[in-house]
């Protein structure tokens, strides 16, 4: 078998699924937690240290500020050896450093002047400045485009106005008009208009539904929201410090300590900020619903806790790194039911729950908010397909982590998801960490068609993969919560703790990926980075790749459990032609008696440069065929490494099975790798 390394991989929204009216979010507590505090592992968990010069630098405002402003001086440069066409340039969007000096830079790119929707690309450069890899969020040429529209920008509107009637907008026209820009994130580069259409959603959620039409044909070729739905006396966290700010006699909740964080009062409007807090006696709420400053405390203290967590942990000063804080507003509406975070105002947004009565304000849901906004300037991950279920799950992950971050004994750390909101009526939580289909909605593993499916549900296999490489497979209880977490291939994972899980997450999130990565993307990047930070072949690579696979991403690693049941393997090689006739591999499978069973594994191991042009099948020995995977222009991956279950209960067993691959798209190559049956 050939070995050929892959590349390594490199918003705003509702807090929850808005079709099922359910909320999102993770508890915290005090602010005063000390992020010195060593990292332990359970016991029988992996207990190696993080590679220092890997970890992410603590960057001061000024700092990053002078990097961004190098990064900006020398993008001519950076264009002309990344071989990028005349009419292409780079726009600086931000930088980040390791300690050892290593930087990691963000780029937009413009084509003939044209911003480029799906051309963001990320750079990463050693100490010395040489680059060492590159991260493109589509691989497509980005050349030959026609800049001349065939259809006018009022097509466009109009499409685009339909699509927000959907939604439940009564907007009768544009909140910004269509603007001409080049379309990549789904292969090759077309002409198009991006429409913003504002109003309110259904439910009540402000709506911004960017709809992208093709300027040649009128044909929408995309739509995402980009509004993303997750002494203070407070109504979950007891009594806590905040911070404010004081003027003569006055005190408002502006916390000068943290970038000069604001939360306002909508007072039940849905426009505008507010009313700043203010008051004579610097204390806030009484810890009841009724009291309007309490749901202001609460706010305020889950945002602090939420900057704390970035900046002592991530050495992250701010949702931007620039030191500069976001704002919150609370009451929003009538018996909303919700919060979200909007790029547009750079602010957090809670509703005050069924009857005004259970304010969506609790510690995890306001770091779920805020990290919408990190993403938002990081990966920047589209809401919609399995990029938005990433973008959903980096917020659960993350609100557990400053949950457990803050140690609050009135809100301790647990991998539950919105138990203390009660959006349910009946007590328990959104969403189940360990294993995410106790909800009734959200999918505890990968499979083909999990980017069909809303956002808030397809994060299942990421929160999942962070529980399992937290605590490990199996029954136990952490904080006084029992959890019981399987695998979907029925093989054990070991944990390495909650802290390595999330650094690897979090170096990933803004290292790693792109705006359109995938299931199959967020393996390579957090593989690529536990690399770096514990080196090849640690306990801590292996853990990462042992927890993907328990979530039906990709294979077991090497020198793994071994598999259950008896296993049927091909691993010759066999080239993919480029656009061209499907391939097959085939295995022999002998000595089995009956038909084959409703769980077979199919473990598929393809390298290829570009995995979104491949379309595979399972064919049976009556020549039946079984689709794993269809191609797809926003698959924005290499390599296909998966383990696919199939109900193949109506075959027999014994015979060849094959499987076959074809490459229906140009300019990207590969091979058959290995393929394996697994019958259990």
């Amino acid at each position: 078998m050939r070995s050929t390394p892959s590349r390594r991989a490199t918003a705003t929204g509702a807090l929850i699924a808005a079709a099922a009216m359910l909320a999102v979010g993770v508890q915290t507590g005090s602010a005063t937690a000390d992020d010195s505090r060593a990292a332990t592992a359970p016991k029988g968990q992996a207990a190696s240290q993080a590679d220092p010069g890997s970890l992410p630098a603590d960057l001061s405002p000024a700092q990053r500020t002078a990097l961004i402003r190098a990064a900006d001086a020398g993008k001519a440069e950076k264009a002309k050896e990344l071989g990028l066409g005349a009419q292409e340039k780079l726009v600086v969007r931000d930088v980040v450093q390791d300690r050892d000096g290593t930087t990691h830079t963000r780029y937009e790119r413009t084509y003939a002047g044209l911003p480029v929707l799906g051309g963001d690309l990320l750079v990463t450069e050693n100490g010395s400045g040489r680059t060492e890899s590159v991260a493109k969020a589509s691989r497509a040429e980005l050349r030959n485009v026609d800049t001349t529209a065939e259809v006018a920008p009022a097509a466009a509107e109009r499409q685009a106005l339909t699509a927000a009637r959907a939604e439940g907008s009564k907007a009768s026209e544009a909140e910004r008009a269509p603007r001409k820009v080049v379309w990549l994130a789904q292969g090759k580069p077309v002409l198009a208009y991006e429409t913003v259409v504002g109003g309110l959603q259904h439910d009540g959620t402000p709506n911004e539904l960017h709809v992208v039409t093709d300027a040649a044909t009128g044909a929408k070729l995309y739509e995402w929201q980009a509004v993303h739905n997750g002494t203070g006396n407070t109504q979950y966290s007891g009594q806590v410090t905040l911070g404010t700010a004081q003027s003569g006699s006055n005190y408002t909740l502006t916390d000068t300590a943290r970038g000069s964080h604001k939360t306002y009062n909508l007072n039940r409007g849905t426009s505008g900020t507010g009313t700043l807090f203010s008051g004579a006696d610097d204390t806030w709420g009484d810890g009841t619903p009724a009291n309007l400053e309490t749901a202001g405390a609460d706010a305020h203290y889950g945002a602090a806790l939420t900057w704390d967590y970035y900046k002592n942990v991530h050495g992250r000063s701010g949702i931007r790194g620039d030191g500069v804080g976001a704002y919150s507003r609370v009451h929003y509406g009538n018996n909303y039911v919700n919060a979200f975070w909007q790029d547009s105002c750079f602010c957090m947004t809670y509703g005050d729950g069924t009857n005004n009565a259970k304010p969506l304000t609790s510690i995890d849901v306001a770091a779920h908010e805020m990290t919408h906004g990190l993403t938002s300037v990081t990966a920047k991950l589209v809401y919609s397909g399995e990029s938005g279920g990433l973008n959903e799950a980096t917020s659960d992950i993350f609100a557990a982590a400053v949950e457990f971050y803050a140690n609050n004994p009135k809100d301790v750390g647990d991998y539950l998801v919105g138990e203390k909101i009660d959006i349910r009526g009946n007590g328990t939580p959104l969403r189940y960490m360990d294993k995410p289909s106790r909800d009734g909605s959200s999918k505890d593993a990968w499979y083909s068609g999990i980017g069909g499916i809303d956002v808030h549900y397809s994060s299942g296999p990421a929160n999942h993969w962070f529980y399992l490489l937290s605590e490990g497979s199996g029954a136990k209880t952490v904080n006084g919560v029992s959890y019981d977490s399987p695998t979907s291939d029925g093989l054990p994972v070991t944990g390495i703790g909650r802290d390595k899980a999330a650094l690897i997450w979090f170096k990933a999130l803004t290292t790693k990926f792109t705006s359109t990565t995938n299931y199959a993307g967020a393996r390579t990047g957090t593989v690529a980075v536990a690399t770096e930070l514990y080196g090849a072949g640690s306990a801590e690579v292996k853990a990462v790749e042992h927890a993907w696979a328990g979530v039906n991403v990709g294979a077991r690693p090497g020198g793994g459990e071994p598999p259950v049941g008896k296993v049927f393997e091909n691993a010759a090689d066999v080239n993919i032609p480029d656009a061209g006739a499907a391939v097959s591999s085939s295995v022999a499978v002998t000595g089995l008696t009956g038909n084959a069973p409703s769980a077979l594994k199919v473990g598929v191991d393809i390298v290829h440069t570009w995995r979104g042009d491949l379309v595979v099948d399972l064919v049976a020995p009556d020549g039946t065929a079984y689709r794993l995977k269809s191609a797809s222009g926003s698959d924005s991956a290499d390599n296909v490494q998966e383990t696919y279950t199939v109900d193949a209960s109506s075959e027999v067993a014994n015979g060849t099975w094959q499987l076959r691959v074809q490459d229906t798209a140009r300019y990207d190559t590969g091979y058959i790798n290995g393929f394996k049956l697994t019958f259990p």
